[in-house]
Protein backbone atom coordinates (compact mmCIF):
# COMPACT_ATOMS: atom_id res chain seq x y z
CA UNK A 1 0.00 0.00 0.00
CA UNK A 2 1.50 3.49 -1.26
CA UNK A 3 0.51 6.56 0.54
CA UNK A 4 0.55 9.96 -1.02
CA UNK A 5 -1.63 13.55 -1.26
CA UNK A 6 -3.57 13.99 -4.17
CA UNK A 7 -5.84 17.11 -4.84
CA UNK A 8 -9.61 17.44 -5.20
CA UNK A 9 -11.87 19.28 -7.28
CA UNK A 10 -12.57 21.96 -4.54
CA UNK A 11 -9.39 23.02 -3.84
CA UNK A 12 -8.46 20.82 -1.19
CA UNK A 13 -5.46 18.02 -0.66
CA UNK A 14 -6.22 14.75 0.36
CA UNK A 15 -4.18 11.87 1.71
CA UNK A 16 -4.75 8.76 -0.23
CA UNK A 17 -3.83 4.81 0.35
CA UNK A 18 -3.32 2.78 -2.51
CA UNK A 19 -5.15 -0.66 -3.17
CA UNK A 20 -3.35 -3.79 -4.22
CA UNK A 21 -1.23 -4.41 -7.33
CA UNK A 22 -3.32 -5.57 -10.18
CA UNK A 23 -4.35 -9.09 -10.10
CA UNK A 24 -4.50 -9.35 -14.14
CA UNK A 25 -1.46 -11.21 -16.20
CA UNK A 26 0.16 -9.19 -18.86
CA UNK A 27 0.44 -12.12 -21.17
CA UNK A 28 -2.27 -14.45 -22.35
CA UNK A 29 -3.10 -17.53 -25.16
CA UNK A 30 -6.05 -17.92 -24.37
CA UNK A 31 -8.30 -16.83 -27.75
CA UNK A 32 -10.42 -13.89 -27.35
CA UNK A 33 -14.59 -14.08 -27.68
CA UNK A 34 -14.71 -10.55 -30.00
CA UNK A 35 -12.85 -9.35 -32.37
CA UNK A 36 -10.46 -6.75 -30.29
CA UNK A 37 -8.42 -3.83 -31.68
CA UNK A 38 -7.19 -1.56 -29.39
CA UNK A 39 -6.00 1.69 -30.86
CA UNK A 40 -2.37 2.31 -29.58
CA UNK A 41 -0.38 5.27 -28.14
CA UNK A 42 2.75 6.33 -29.58
CA UNK A 43 5.72 7.51 -27.43
CA UNK A 44 7.45 10.61 -27.47
CA UNK A 45 11.49 11.45 -27.31
CA UNK A 46 11.60 14.36 -24.63
CA UNK A 47 15.47 14.43 -25.13
CA UNK A 48 15.11 15.28 -28.82
CA UNK A 49 12.74 17.07 -28.95
CA UNK A 50 14.13 20.55 -29.00
CA UNK A 51 10.14 21.87 -29.53
CA UNK A 52 7.41 19.20 -28.95
CA UNK A 53 4.94 21.76 -30.30
CA UNK A 54 6.49 21.66 -34.37
CA UNK A 55 8.99 19.33 -34.36
CA UNK A 56 7.72 16.03 -32.16
CA UNK A 57 10.25 13.46 -32.46
CA UNK A 58 8.82 9.47 -31.54
CA UNK A 59 10.60 6.93 -29.45
CA UNK A 60 10.38 4.22 -31.54
CA UNK A 61 12.35 1.38 -29.52
CA UNK A 62 9.54 2.27 -26.60
CA UNK A 63 6.92 2.80 -29.60
CA UNK A 64 7.12 -0.99 -30.41
CA UNK A 65 7.64 -2.56 -27.25
CA UNK A 66 4.53 -1.15 -26.30
CA UNK A 67 2.63 -2.94 -29.30
CA UNK A 68 4.47 -6.24 -28.42
CA UNK A 69 2.51 -6.06 -24.56
CA UNK A 70 -1.07 -5.66 -26.80
CA UNK A 71 -0.28 -8.44 -29.07
CA UNK A 72 1.05 -10.49 -25.98
CA UNK A 73 -2.66 -9.52 -24.71
CA UNK A 74 -3.87 -11.82 -27.55
CA UNK A 75 -5.29 -8.20 -28.98
CA UNK A 76 -4.95 -6.54 -32.54
CA UNK A 77 -3.46 -3.43 -32.34
CA UNK A 78 -5.46 -0.53 -34.64
CA UNK A 79 -2.50 1.15 -35.48
CA UNK A 80 -1.75 5.09 -36.47
CA UNK A 81 -5.16 6.39 -35.26
CA UNK A 82 -6.55 9.21 -33.11
CA UNK A 83 -4.96 7.38 -30.30
CA UNK A 84 -1.55 8.04 -31.82
CA UNK A 85 -1.93 11.51 -31.60
CA UNK A 86 -3.18 11.62 -35.35
CA UNK A 87 -3.13 15.09 -36.67
CA UNK A 88 -2.64 16.27 -32.72
CA UNK A 89 0.94 15.77 -33.03
CA UNK A 90 1.66 13.23 -35.95
CA UNK A 91 1.43 13.59 -38.85
CA UNK A 92 1.25 11.77 -42.43
CA UNK A 93 4.67 12.03 -42.37
CA UNK A 94 5.28 10.29 -38.82
CA UNK A 95 2.05 7.74 -39.47
CA UNK A 96 3.58 6.72 -42.42
CA UNK A 97 6.53 5.60 -40.60
CA UNK A 98 4.86 4.11 -37.55
CA UNK A 99 2.62 2.55 -39.92
CA UNK A 100 5.95 0.77 -41.93
CA UNK A 101 7.49 0.23 -38.98
CA UNK A 102 4.64 -1.75 -36.70
CA UNK A 103 3.82 -3.61 -40.01
CA UNK A 104 7.23 -4.89 -39.81
CA UNK A 105 7.38 -5.59 -36.48
CA UNK A 106 4.15 -7.62 -36.47
CA UNK A 107 6.15 -9.88 -39.22
CA UNK A 108 8.26 -11.08 -36.28
CA UNK A 109 5.60 -12.12 -33.63
CA UNK A 110 3.31 -15.05 -34.14
CA UNK A 111 -0.06 -14.15 -34.39
CA UNK A 112 0.72 -10.48 -34.63
CA UNK A 113 -2.28 -8.65 -36.39
CA UNK A 114 -3.16 -5.36 -37.20
CA UNK A 115 -4.81 -2.49 -39.72
CA UNK A 116 -3.34 0.99 -40.32
CA UNK A 117 -5.38 4.44 -40.45
CA UNK A 118 -5.70 6.08 -43.96
CA UNK A 119 -6.53 9.19 -43.67
CA UNK A 120 -6.48 12.41 -45.68
CA UNK A 121 -4.44 14.42 -43.07
CA UNK A 122 -1.30 15.40 -45.68
CA UNK A 123 -3.55 17.66 -47.53
CA UNK A 124 -3.23 21.05 -46.75
CA UNK A 125 -6.74 23.21 -45.98
CA UNK A 126 -5.40 25.78 -48.15
CA UNK A 127 -4.66 23.62 -51.33
CA UNK A 128 -7.53 21.18 -50.73
CA UNK A 129 -10.04 22.33 -54.10
CA UNK A 130 -11.79 19.44 -55.13
CA UNK A 131 -12.88 15.94 -53.82
CA UNK A 132 -10.47 14.77 -56.57
CA UNK A 133 -7.70 16.12 -53.84
CA UNK A 134 -9.55 14.30 -50.95
CA UNK A 135 -9.71 10.89 -53.00
CA UNK A 136 -5.35 11.75 -54.05
CA UNK A 137 -5.20 11.84 -50.24
CA UNK A 138 -6.60 8.70 -49.47
CA UNK A 139 -5.39 6.72 -52.38
CA UNK A 140 -1.27 7.44 -51.47
CA UNK A 141 -2.18 6.06 -47.45
CA UNK A 142 -3.91 2.96 -48.76
CA UNK A 143 -0.95 2.60 -51.38
CA UNK A 144 1.65 2.72 -48.63
CA UNK A 145 -0.51 0.71 -45.68
CA UNK A 146 -0.88 -2.20 -49.05
CA UNK A 147 3.11 -1.42 -50.23
CA UNK A 148 4.23 -2.72 -47.12
CA UNK A 149 2.03 -5.66 -46.27
CA UNK A 150 -1.46 -4.10 -44.68
CA UNK A 151 -4.63 -3.42 -44.42
CA UNK A 152 -6.76 -0.60 -43.82
CA UNK A 153 -8.65 1.33 -41.59
CA UNK A 154 -10.35 4.31 -43.67
CA UNK A 155 -10.21 7.38 -41.14
CA UNK A 156 -13.42 9.89 -41.29
CA UNK A 157 -11.81 13.09 -43.27
CA UNK A 158 -11.92 16.22 -42.20
CA UNK A 159 -10.88 17.55 -45.59
CA UNK A 160 -14.24 15.41 -46.87
CA UNK A 161 -16.25 17.18 -44.54
CA UNK A 162 -15.18 20.33 -45.55
CA UNK A 163 -15.36 19.80 -49.37
CA UNK A 164 -18.94 17.32 -49.44
CA UNK A 165 -21.62 19.31 -50.16
CA UNK A 166 -24.01 16.08 -50.17
CA UNK A 167 -24.41 12.37 -49.06
CA UNK A 168 -23.36 11.29 -52.82
CA UNK A 169 -20.05 13.24 -52.82
CA UNK A 170 -19.23 10.72 -49.67
CA UNK A 171 -20.72 7.97 -51.34
CA UNK A 172 -18.51 8.72 -54.52
CA UNK A 173 -15.51 9.06 -52.58
CA UNK A 174 -15.95 5.99 -50.46
CA UNK A 175 -16.79 3.31 -53.47
CA UNK A 176 -14.09 4.87 -55.10
CA UNK A 177 -11.40 3.75 -52.53
CA UNK A 178 -13.44 0.87 -50.97
CA UNK A 179 -13.42 -0.70 -55.05
CA UNK A 180 -10.24 -0.84 -55.11
CA UNK A 181 -8.65 -1.85 -51.89
CA UNK A 182 -6.67 -4.56 -51.79
CA UNK A 183 -8.33 -6.43 -48.89
CA UNK A 184 -11.30 -5.62 -47.03
CA UNK A 185 -11.51 -2.15 -44.93
CA UNK A 186 -12.85 -0.86 -42.18
CA UNK A 187 -14.98 2.14 -41.65
CA UNK A 188 -13.77 4.58 -39.17
CA UNK A 189 -17.33 6.89 -38.49
CA UNK A 190 -15.65 9.32 -35.58
CA UNK A 191 -17.96 11.93 -33.64
CA UNK A 192 -17.06 16.05 -33.37
CA UNK A 193 -17.01 15.05 -29.79
CA UNK A 194 -13.45 13.19 -31.16
CA UNK A 195 -12.61 15.92 -33.65
CA UNK A 196 -14.75 18.98 -33.73
CA UNK A 197 -14.29 19.15 -37.39
CA UNK A 198 -15.64 16.53 -38.26
CA UNK A 199 -19.47 17.65 -37.46
CA UNK A 200 -21.68 16.13 -39.88
CA UNK A 201 -20.07 13.77 -41.34
CA UNK A 202 -21.96 12.14 -43.80
CA UNK A 203 -23.69 15.10 -45.06
CA UNK A 204 -25.52 15.52 -42.03
CA UNK A 205 -26.49 16.28 -38.63
CA UNK A 206 -28.44 14.27 -38.29
CA UNK A 207 -27.49 10.68 -36.62
CA UNK A 208 -30.32 8.54 -37.98
CA UNK A 209 -30.14 10.50 -41.43
CA UNK A 210 -26.34 10.15 -41.53
CA UNK A 211 -27.18 6.46 -39.97
CA UNK A 212 -28.79 5.58 -43.41
CA UNK A 213 -26.08 6.99 -45.51
CA UNK A 214 -23.45 4.81 -43.75
CA UNK A 215 -26.00 1.92 -44.31
CA UNK A 216 -26.54 2.29 -48.05
CA UNK A 217 -22.66 2.61 -48.27
CA UNK A 218 -22.21 -1.00 -46.96
CA UNK A 219 -25.21 -2.48 -48.53
CA UNK A 220 -23.13 -1.29 -51.40
CA UNK A 221 -20.12 -3.63 -50.80
CA UNK A 222 -20.77 -5.99 -47.90
CA UNK A 223 -18.25 -8.20 -49.36
CA UNK A 224 -15.11 -5.50 -49.21
CA UNK A 225 -15.81 -3.90 -45.79
CA UNK A 226 -15.14 -5.83 -43.09
CA UNK A 227 -16.71 -3.80 -40.27
CA UNK A 228 -17.29 -0.16 -39.09
CA UNK A 229 -16.28 1.50 -35.92
CA UNK A 230 -18.85 4.35 -34.37
CA UNK A 231 -17.49 6.53 -32.07
CA UNK A 232 -20.55 8.71 -31.31
CA UNK A 233 -20.74 7.94 -27.73
CA UNK A 234 -24.37 6.64 -27.45
CA UNK A 235 -25.13 3.49 -27.23
CA UNK A 236 -28.79 3.68 -28.57
CA UNK A 237 -26.91 4.88 -31.68
CA UNK A 238 -24.70 2.12 -32.11
CA UNK A 239 -26.82 -0.84 -31.30
CA UNK A 240 -29.46 0.77 -33.93
CA UNK A 241 -26.48 0.28 -36.39
CA UNK A 242 -25.34 -2.95 -34.73
CA UNK A 243 -29.25 -4.22 -36.00
CA UNK A 244 -29.56 -3.16 -39.29
CA UNK A 245 -25.58 -4.19 -40.54
CA UNK A 246 -25.27 -6.50 -43.20
CA UNK A 247 -24.42 -10.63 -42.20
CA UNK A 248 -20.69 -10.65 -42.22
CA UNK A 249 -20.37 -6.80 -41.63
CA UNK A 250 -18.71 -6.33 -37.52
CA UNK A 251 -19.62 -3.70 -35.67
CA UNK A 252 -16.67 -2.81 -33.63
CA UNK A 253 -17.35 -0.42 -30.60
CA UNK A 254 -15.59 2.86 -30.45
CA UNK A 255 -17.96 3.88 -27.63
CA UNK A 256 -15.67 4.69 -24.88
CA UNK A 257 -17.93 5.23 -22.36
CA UNK A 258 -20.14 2.04 -23.17
CA UNK A 259 -18.59 -0.44 -24.24
CA UNK A 260 -18.82 -3.42 -20.86
CA UNK A 261 -22.38 -3.94 -22.22
CA UNK A 262 -22.38 -3.56 -25.96
CA UNK A 263 -19.36 -5.59 -26.33
CA UNK A 264 -21.53 -8.54 -24.16
CA UNK A 265 -24.23 -7.76 -26.14
CA UNK A 266 -28.11 -7.81 -26.25
CA UNK A 267 -28.79 -11.61 -26.46
CA UNK A 268 -29.21 -11.24 -30.56
CA UNK A 269 -26.33 -8.59 -31.38
CA UNK A 270 -23.38 -8.40 -30.22
CA UNK A 271 -19.85 -5.89 -30.94
CA UNK A 272 -16.43 -6.17 -31.33
CA UNK A 273 -14.03 -3.69 -30.04
CA UNK A 274 -11.59 -0.92 -31.50
CA UNK A 275 -11.35 1.39 -28.69
CA UNK A 276 -8.65 3.18 -27.35
CA UNK A 277 -9.46 2.96 -23.80
CA UNK A 278 -8.26 -0.96 -24.73
CA UNK A 279 -4.59 0.24 -24.55
CA UNK A 280 -4.24 1.51 -20.78
CA UNK A 281 -6.68 -1.07 -19.39
CA UNK A 282 -5.33 -3.91 -21.79
CA UNK A 283 -5.03 -6.31 -18.99
CA UNK A 284 -8.11 -5.99 -17.60
CA UNK A 285 -9.76 -6.03 -20.90
CA UNK A 286 -8.10 -9.19 -22.01
CA UNK A 287 -8.95 -11.28 -18.11
CA UNK A 288 -12.54 -10.47 -18.23
CA UNK A 289 -13.07 -11.32 -22.11
CA UNK A 290 -11.80 -14.38 -21.16
CA UNK A 291 -14.38 -14.68 -18.72
CA UNK A 292 -17.20 -13.67 -21.44
CA UNK A 293 -15.82 -16.39 -23.33
CA UNK A 294 -16.10 -19.21 -20.08
CA UNK A 295 -19.82 -17.59 -20.37
CA UNK A 296 -19.14 -16.35 -17.11
CA UNK A 297 -20.97 -12.81 -17.74
CA UNK A 298 -21.00 -11.62 -13.94
CA UNK A 299 -17.51 -12.40 -13.77
CA UNK A 300 -16.57 -10.22 -17.25
CA UNK A 301 -18.69 -7.36 -15.59
CA UNK A 302 -17.36 -7.80 -12.33
CA UNK A 303 -13.60 -6.91 -14.16
CA UNK A 304 -14.96 -4.42 -16.86
CA UNK A 305 -17.33 -2.35 -15.07
CA UNK A 306 -14.86 -0.77 -12.52
CA UNK A 307 -12.69 0.23 -15.90
CA UNK A 308 -15.83 2.30 -17.32
CA UNK A 309 -15.63 4.53 -14.34
CA UNK A 310 -12.09 5.50 -15.29
CA UNK A 311 -12.96 5.65 -19.74
CA UNK A 312 -15.27 8.21 -18.65
CA UNK A 313 -13.59 10.70 -17.30
CA UNK A 314 -10.27 9.86 -19.39
CA UNK A 315 -12.89 10.89 -22.27
CA UNK A 316 -14.22 13.53 -20.81
CA UNK A 317 -14.65 16.95 -22.66
CA UNK A 318 -13.16 18.21 -24.43
CA UNK A 319 -12.91 14.50 -25.06
CA UNK A 320 -10.69 14.94 -27.82
CA UNK A 321 -7.41 15.43 -25.33
CA UNK A 322 -8.10 11.76 -24.01
CA UNK A 323 -4.92 10.56 -25.22
CA UNK A 324 -2.89 12.49 -22.47
CA UNK A 325 -4.99 10.65 -20.05
CA UNK A 326 -3.88 7.21 -22.40
CA UNK A 327 -0.30 7.94 -22.09
CA UNK A 328 -0.32 8.95 -18.26
CA UNK A 329 -1.27 5.58 -17.40
CA UNK A 330 1.04 4.12 -19.83
CA UNK A 331 3.93 6.37 -17.68
CA UNK A 332 2.21 5.00 -14.02
CA UNK A 333 2.50 1.16 -15.15
CA UNK A 334 6.21 1.69 -16.32
CA UNK A 335 5.60 1.27 -19.93
CA UNK A 336 7.61 4.22 -20.59
CA UNK A 337 9.79 6.30 -18.77
CA UNK A 338 8.61 10.12 -18.63
CA UNK A 339 5.32 11.68 -19.03
CA UNK A 340 5.71 13.77 -22.30
CA UNK A 341 3.70 13.94 -25.32
CA UNK A 342 3.87 15.22 -28.86
CA UNK A 343 2.47 18.38 -29.54
CA UNK A 344 3.08 18.86 -25.43
CA UNK A 345 -0.62 17.40 -24.93
CA UNK A 346 0.40 16.19 -21.57
CA UNK A 347 -0.47 19.99 -20.40
CA UNK A 348 -3.95 19.11 -22.14
CA UNK A 349 -5.41 18.14 -18.95
CA UNK A 350 -5.36 19.53 -14.93
CA UNK A 351 -3.47 17.78 -12.17
CA UNK A 352 -7.16 17.64 -10.81
CA UNK A 353 -8.12 14.98 -13.77
CA UNK A 354 -4.94 13.18 -13.59
CA UNK A 355 -5.52 12.80 -9.78
CA UNK A 356 -8.71 11.45 -10.71
CA UNK A 357 -7.43 9.14 -13.27
CA UNK A 358 -5.31 7.95 -10.25
CA UNK A 359 -7.72 7.17 -7.92
CA UNK A 360 -10.27 5.64 -10.74
CA UNK A 361 -7.10 3.25 -12.40
CA UNK A 362 -6.47 2.27 -8.56
CA UNK A 363 -10.03 1.23 -7.82
CA UNK A 364 -10.29 -1.21 -11.13
CA UNK A 365 -6.94 -2.82 -10.08
CA UNK A 366 -4.95 -1.51 -12.95
CA UNK A 367 -1.87 -0.30 -11.18
CA UNK A 368 0.49 -2.90 -12.02
CA UNK A 369 3.02 -1.38 -9.18
CA UNK A 370 1.18 0.96 -7.06
CA UNK A 371 4.64 1.97 -5.48
CA UNK A 372 6.22 2.72 -8.75
CA UNK A 373 2.49 4.55 -9.66
CA UNK A 374 2.67 7.07 -6.37
CA UNK A 375 6.03 7.54 -6.34
CA UNK A 376 5.15 9.14 -10.53
CA UNK A 377 2.37 10.55 -8.99
CA UNK A 378 3.74 12.60 -6.61
CA UNK A 379 6.63 14.14 -9.23
CA UNK A 380 3.50 15.23 -10.79
CA UNK A 381 2.09 16.70 -8.03
CA UNK A 382 5.29 17.95 -7.09
CA UNK A 383 5.44 19.58 -10.52
CA UNK A 384 2.17 21.13 -9.46
CA UNK A 385 3.07 22.97 -6.48
CA UNK A 386 2.11 19.67 -4.04
CA UNK A 387 4.39 18.40 -1.53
Amino acid sequence: MAKLRLPLSDGSIEDYSTGPASPFPLASTTALPRTVYAAAHVVADPLRMTDPVTSPVVDWDATLKFRHHLWGLGMKIAEAMDTSQRGMGLDWSGAKELISRSLAEARTVAGADLACGAGTDQLEPAKTRSLDDVIAAYEEQFAHIEANGGRAIMMASRALCRMAKSRDDYLNVYDRIISQAADKVILHWLGDMFDPELAGYWASRDVDTAMATVLDLIRAHPNKIEGIKISLLEQRHEEKLRAALPAGVKMYTGDDFNYADLIEGDGKHVSHALLGIFDPIAPAAAAALQRLAAGDNAGYHAILDPTVALSRKIFEAPTQFYKAGVVFLAWLNGFQSHFRMLGGMDAARGVVHYADVFRLADKAHLLADPELAAARMRQLAAVNGID
